[in-house]
């Protein structure tokens, strides 16, 4: 099983005959679109990366701060 993303203009009457012939071949499902939410892995991923840039650019930026102290 594949998901299929398809983007038309509400607007068009065309665009909707079509998309409702699609669909009535039985061969695709219509599923409603939920917002991505991030995995609590993907969470921490991002937690670590950005505590990592943050580490990386004390230091990098360390000697240019003491200087203007």
């Amino acid at each position: 099983m594949c998901t299929i993303t398809l983007e038309y203009n509400q607007n068009s009457a065309l665009a909707r005959r079509k998309l409702a012939a699609l669909l009535a071949t039985g061969l695709f499902i219509p599923r409603e679109v939920k917002p991505d939410q991030p995995t609590p892995e993907e969470v921490e991923q991002h937690r670590q990366l950005r505590d990592a840039a943050l580490e990386h650019s004390r230091k990098s930026m360390s000697h240019v701060i003491a200087r203007y102290l």
